[in-house]
């Protein structure tokens, strides 16, 4: 993703928010906290994947689909690629 070097520290600092959210709800899990917290906090925890998903998905269309001077090819590349990512979300 040599095109997301311009955001690459945001995304970095999503992932390591994102992982101490993961950390916490283990901590949760193993100090038997009550449900509606730990579910708080699997909600919290996919919020931000959903968020990071979304900033990933909306970069690789405006790169690899929407770009100008794209070639044909390119183009249906993207568009693959972004058609994969999207259904193995839904699954």
């Amino acid at each position: 993703m040599s095109h997301t070097k311009v955001g690459k520290e945001a995304l970095l600092q999503r992932v390591k928010r994102i992982a101490g959210q993961v950390q916490a709800i283990e901590r949760a899990l193993e100090g038997n906290a009550d449900c509606a917290k730990t579910l708080h906090l699997v909600a919290a925890t996919r919020g931000a994947m959903n968020g990071l998903l979304d900033e990933i998905i909306e970069d690789h269309a405006w790169e690899h689909v929407a770009k100008a001077g794209l070639s044909d090819e390119e183009r249906a590349q993207g568009t693959r690629e972004l058609l994969e990512a999207i259904r193995r979300y839904g699954k």
